[in-house]
């Protein structure tokens, strides 16, 4: 039955051979029917599969009676099939373009998942193995059950395969891989390399929009590629060229330069200048871009001194976060931040701390406190006002710098922090006058995966408020995962204070 099928010139003809005899057909079977199903639709004119509103080949086949049959059957007996034929089978109809909707996927992978604690590398192997092409692999990391979940085997696999399969990849599927290495942390030098390698040779045929997908897991790991001294430069180069054609994609292409501090300043020129302005103005997504561009420009400030290129107009900066971060307000049920908010509050009092403080240029902040030189909490009445919040002043009339000096005035008469005093709790020691102290409360996602390297873009929000003269003190889950109940909390805290 397998060669039948395989052998097969028409789709009718495969329907017949797998409706017609079903005592013949075993769980197996029905993988390369959709699979073979595929190629033939392939090679048929007309919309490509899963496009349009159903009408030329594809649609057509999708309604015949003999295709439903096939379909039936499938969802009748998964249950007993292996896990490589109901893995095969699922990654079959997404390349078929069924839509996730549609009784066979949804059964498919309800299967799925049920089973995904069972799955085991011969599993995953078998599907690459017989299946690594360009449109397989497309459908395997276009699945939402694949895309959700992180199974460690199949990433040591795929770190072993990529780097051999990259070159016959298509943009497309090397982006779709990018995605999903971003989506679940992946530090894995091997991954990234490859994706650094795929970027370095093709870049120049590529849309920012491309391109911006495959940096973005670079910044997001905090990971500078093995290749970078030849990469920068080069994305610097197609950026100085395209920089107009997808604003969007190119200021996010610079925000994922900035995070791995790499300053392209030739393409600053560009961003900063009036016509890429107005340009934007005139777009949908301004004001996505004007927070882009206002970190950036904050971001030149506090990193990048010796540039003496065009600025991004005061009248265009705003807060890049005007609140916590969408991962984090997703995640708060599992964040430490409410044991530490209760033990902070009985250590020190409610009037004494601020959270979820943003601060210019928009970082969100856990917890905001200020110590004086003998390394007592304030209550937020013993602060001058000035040094309590930003001042009531729009960023469209004073600079980052004239924002940050505003914020420490009040404060310089405070001097450097004192030793550690029986009668008081220690105090942060810095070199410094501030008196600004940022709790953070570093929860397992803001981490890369199974590494204790911070994401990019928190990694750069710490630079940034070390630099804007705040003294961090960082919370990291593997310290606050061990501490048991609100006594052990202010213990912890005392002793981080």
């Amino acid at each position: 039955m397998k060669r039948l099928i395989e052998r097969s010139r028409s789709v009718g003809e495969v329907l017949r051979w797998v409706t017609q005899n079903p005592g013949k057909v075993s769980a197996s079977h029905y993988p390369i029917a959709l699979h073979k199903l595929g190629q033939l639709l392939q090679q048929q004119p007309g919309p490509p599969m899963g496009a349009g509103d159903g009408r030329g080949p594809a649609g057509q086949v999708l309604e015949q009676p003999e295709f439903h049959a096939l379909c039936q059957a499938i969802v009748s007996g998964c249950a007993k099939f292996d896990n490589f034929s109901i893995v095969n089978c699922l990654y079959a109809a997404a390349a078929l373009g069924l839509p996730g909707e549609s009784p066979l996927v949804r059964v498919l992978e309800d299967e799925s998942r049920s089973r995904l604690g069972r799955f085991n590398q011969k599993d995953v192997s078998m599907v690459f193995s017989s299946e690594a092409n360009n449109k397989a692999l497309e459908a395997i990391f276009s699945s939402q059950l694949f895309y959700e979940n992180r199974q460690e085997r199949f990433i040591r696999s795929m770190a072993e395969w990529l780097p051999r399969k990259a070159e016959n990849l298509t943009p497309y599927t090397m982006a779709l891989i990018a995605k999903y290495v971003a989506r679940h942390r992946l530090r894995e030098p091997r991954l990234l390399d490859t994706i650094a390698n795929f970027l370095l040779k093709r870049g120049e045929q590529l849309d920012s929009k491309v391109i911006q997908k495959l940096v973005f897991p670079f910044s997001r790991m905090n990971y500078r590629p093995s290749n970078h001294s030849e990469l920068f430069p080069k994305l610097e180069a197609i950026l100085e060229q395209k920089a107009g054609s997808s604003p969007l994609a190119t200021v996010n292409i610079l925000m994922s330069m900035f995070q791995l501090s790499h300053f392209p300043q030739s393409v600053l020129h560009q961003v900063f200048s009036p016509a890429f302005i107005t340009n934007v103005m005139s777009s949908p997504y301004a004001l996505i871009v004007r927070r882009y561009l206002s970190l950036l420009d904050a971001a030149v400030e506090l990193e990048f001194r010796e540039y003496s290129g065009p600025r991004l107009d005061p009248r265009y900066r705003v807060l890049m976060f005007e609140h916590a971060l969408t991962a984090d307000e997703a995640n708060r049920k599992y964040s430490y931040k409410g044991l530490v908010a209760e033990a902070l509050r009985q250590l020190v009092g409610e009037e004494c701390y601020r959270q979820d403080e943003v601060l210019p240029p928009g970082y969100c902040t856990d917890f905001l406190l200020w110590i004086n030189h003998s390394g007592t909490v304030l209550p937020l009445s013993r602060v001058p006002a000035a040094s309590r919040a930003p001042p009531a002043m729009s960023p469209a009339t004073m600079s980052l710098r004239s924002s940050v000096l505003a914020l420490t005035s009040d404060l310089q008469d405070f001097a450097p922090f004192a030793p550690e005093t029986p009668s008081s709790p220690p105090g942060p020691r810095e070199s410094g006058r501030a008196g600004r102290v940022v709790l953070s409360v570093n929860d397992k996602w803001h981490y890369c995966q199974n590494s204790d390297i911070l994401v990019g873009s928190r990694a750069m929000r710490d630079r940034h408020l070390r630099l804007l003269g705040y003294c961090l003190v960082q919370l990291p889950y593997t310290e606050l995962e061990k501490v048991s109940g609100i006594e052990e909390a202010k213990h912890y805290l005392r002793q981080k204070l």
